[in-house]
């Protein structure tokens, strides 16, 4: 008798050593706790159909199907037969086999009526789908009367048929062969949830969980199986939050209240306009933190053009009448370029000190970019570092080594989902205690989002527009379909432009050269075009319907002085037309530009596309976006844009944006370096699980902080949240 299997044994001992490197070069598994949490993707039912008219061009595909046909024809440029093998699902969908050379055994072999698993990458030929050389494995004779299927694919008698993620090289079948063989003598670890957790939550043990989900033995106990396993990984997230906020509640940190008389209150007094409401209560809020003698940490949300940037410079304030310095770190240098314009035209005299006309404890404002002069960098930092400066602005200059604040009380991050972990703490690092932070986005965040990623801050929303900012109509121009409309789009813009006012025309693409960080790589996969380029659609405009108009060029690739010398003379109106990337997509305000046309609008996110008709209607006129696509009626990227069209609502359009996103990508998979770890778990279907689970975390770390009494849930926590996932969560 073998001896049993623990979450640590190596997968050679249990399936041989070629299976074994065929698992880790290909999946990454390498134990046999890493394939039993090799979870499947989804279920085949025996006497259900695979929708084959579903499958994707280019896609690797595992499906299940039944043979219909079998056809044998000599091949035209080689010698030898080819053998085309027609299956279906049962709904109409057929898929062919091709096999090439001589191989009559498979013809006897694949006999109209048996059903199989069929896996290999979809392909196109004469307008049908097939599958070239596919791997398969079939499972009994077919028919009402099916034959027992045999002992070597005895992992699929069960009504429910696993469907793993698999390799070309690692079929499912494979995968679920060894799944059998690892849980036939597999040693579960011990349950890490707690029992009073399990018992009020009604949760089956996690032995169970383990081999349900694998081998279910009804739909009912895969249910439950399923239920389990997304409670270990929702639960295991909420306990990293809730402990980090629960640890965070004691550093230290320099209280900084607000001070009667001081810069803010002058500051309020000259404000040409009237704060919202809620601009009002979120001041409030932030106000108390920075009192509090322990580190604020607070995300602040809001629409596009709602007001979060005076929120943040008042905030600014209130640290530097307490003797501290702020410090905003903006995701590009146009960006810092205008948020510096624009908070010293706000602060007037209070932000010229030691200048002539300045205001009476006046500070100074500075900018810290790489594209600084040799001397102008020295005087910055000379400020930075003496203090003299108490609003700092910058880029990811503002990390490198020879940055020194004198007293840095508050970092301010901007568009926050810019930046990456390593970044956001280079900056914290420079105070001599936990500065004050504050995170702000302009991606409205969808519930589940900001409970699960940013479950350890405090939330604040901007959900008003400040008043004189105008509607912004959108519409779809299907330019394949109605060519007519795309000339009208471009009429339109003239029309504006007659009026007196200006243009944006956005690419997802800048051009010649290497791919910027700001645009997607082109995707041919499937025949499309390349995205339009800036450098490529600029001329053409000039040459034809834009003709006459003064047209400018802005991406990232530009030098930083030839960006801002752009960026300055379109917000002076002496440009027209601003042809660019989404270098405009966040900060760029210029009130009087009231139309965007974005081309290839399919190829952005939906969140992307609500940013960048942000830029419009900023001013008094009202602001038209429209959305120009070849994405054919129907297709569901021509659905998301209909989408954005239909609504202004950022909310709503985060949570279609969520639907639409990978897991990984919303938990920031990309920028800690790691896979998601949330194999199960979904934000947008699980809402109500991490809402349970968020609740049951908050009564177990006010009871017992560092689960000293639940040493197997801390372990557990510590293997789906690693180090690198908690700091990224805890950073926010």
């Amino acid at each position: 008798m073998s001896e049993p299997a623990t979450v640590d044994t190596p997968l050679k001992k249990l399936v041989g050593d070629k299976t074994a490197k065929a698992l880790a070069s290909h999946l990454d598994l390498h134990t046999a706790g890493d394939l039993v949490y090799h979870f499947p993707r989804r279920y085949d039912e025996r006497g259900e159909h695979t929708d084959i008219r579903s499958l994707d061009v280019g896609e690797q595909v595992t499906v299940l199907a039944q043979v219909q046909r079998t056809a044998v024809r000599p091949m035209r440029q080689r010698r030898g037969n080819l053998l085309e093998v027609t299956v279906g699902d049962g709904s109409g969908g057929v898929l062919t086999l091709t096999f090439f050379g001589n191989q009559a055994w498979r013809e006897r072999e694949l006999r109209p009526g048996r059903w199989g698993l069929f896996a290999g990458k979809v392909t196109e030929f004469r307008g049908k789908r097939q599958l070239n050389g596919p791997e398969y494995v079939l499972l009994g004779e077919g028919g009402d009367g099916e034959a027992a299927v045999s002992d070597d694919i005895e992992e699929f008698a069960g009504a429910l048929i696993p469907v793993y993620p698999a390799a070309a090289a690692v079929p499912t079948w494979v995968i679920a062969r060894c799944v059998r063989v690892v849980l036939d003598t597999f040693t579960p670890p011990d349950d890490p949830l707690p029992s009073a957790v399990r018992a009020s939550r009604k949760l089956v043990g996690l032995g169970a969980a383990l081999t349900e989900i694998h081998r279910p033995s009804s739909k009912e106990a895969l249910h439950q199986a399923r239920r389990r396993l997304k409670w270990d990984e929702a639960f295991a997230v909420q306990v990293t939050l809730v402990q980090r906020k629960h640890r965070a509640a004691d550093w230290p940190a320099r209280p900084r209240p607000a001070r009667p008389g001081g810069l803010l209150e002058a500051f309020d007094a000259r404000l040409p306009y009237e704060l919202t409401a809620g601009q009002r209560e979120v001041g409030v809020e932030i106000a108390a933190d920075l009192a509090a003698p322990h580190p604020m940490h607070r995300l602040l949300q809001g629409e596009v053009g709602s007001g979060k940037t005076v929120v943040a410079l008042r905030a600014m304030l209130q640290v530097v009448d307490a003797g501290g310095q702020a410090a905003l770190l903006a995701p590009t240098e146009v960006l810092a370029a205008q948020h510096h314009r624009g908070m010293l035209d706000l602060l007037g005299p209070l932000g010229r000190a030691g200048e002539l006309g300045s205001a009476e404890h006046a500070t100074r404002v500075e900018l810290v970019t790489g594209s600084l002069g040799a001397a102008a960098r020295r005087r910055a930092l000379g400020e930075v570092a003496s203090g003299a400066a108490g609003i700092v602005l910058g880029t990811h200059a503002l990390l490198y080594e020879g940055v020194d604040f004198a007293d840095l009380g508050l970092v301010v991050v901007d568009e926050q989902h810019r930046f990456g972990v390593e970044q956001r703490d280079a900056l914290r690092a420079k105070a001599d205690q936990p500065p004050h932070v504050l995170v702000m986005t302009a991606t409205p965040i969808p519930r589940t989002v900001a409970m699960t990623v940013y479950g350890d801050l405090e939330v604040s929303t901007l959900s008003q527009l400040p008043r004189g900012r105008s509607p912004i109509a959108s519409h779809v121009v299907p330019a394949a379909e109605k060519p007519a409309y795309l000339d009208r789009a471009w009429r339109r813009l003239r029309e504006e432009v007659t009026a007196g006012h200006q243009a944006y025309v956005v690419c997802p693409r800048i051009g010649d050269g290497p791919t910027s960080d700001e645009e997607p790589p082109p995707e041919d996969d499937n025949g499309r075009r390349p995205p339009l380029a800036v450098t490529e659609v600029a001329p053409l405009l000039a040459e034809g319907p834009l003709h006459g108009l003064r047209i400018g060029v802005l991406h990232g690739r530009l030098p930083a002085d030839e960006k801002d010398a752009v960026m300055r003379s379109f917000a002076a109106g002496d440009l027209d037309v601003l042809v660019a990337t989404t270098v405009v997509e966040v900060g760029v305000d210029v009130p009087n530009a009231t139309v965007m046309i974005v081309l290839d609008a399919d190829r952005f996110g939906v969140s992307q596309l609500h940013q960048l008709r942000g830029r419009v209607g900023r001013g008094s006129a009202a602001g038209l976006c429209l959305l120009v696509s070849e994405a054919a009626e129907g297709s569901s990227a021509r659905e998301r844009l209909d989408a954005v069209a239909s609504t202004s609502d950022g909310f709503k359009l985060a949570e279609l944006d969520l639907e639409q996103r990978r897991e990984g990508d919303v938990l920031g998979a990309t920028q800690s370096g790691h896979r998601s770890h949330l194999r199960l778990l979904s934000l947008r279907r699980d809402a109500d699980l991490i809402r349970d689970a968020r609740a049951e975390a908050i009564t177990l770390i006010e009871d017992d902080p560092e689960l000293a009494r639940s040493p197997a849930l801390a372990a557990s926590v510590a293997a789906l949240v690693d180090e690198d996932r908690a700091e990224y969560l805890e950073k926010g």
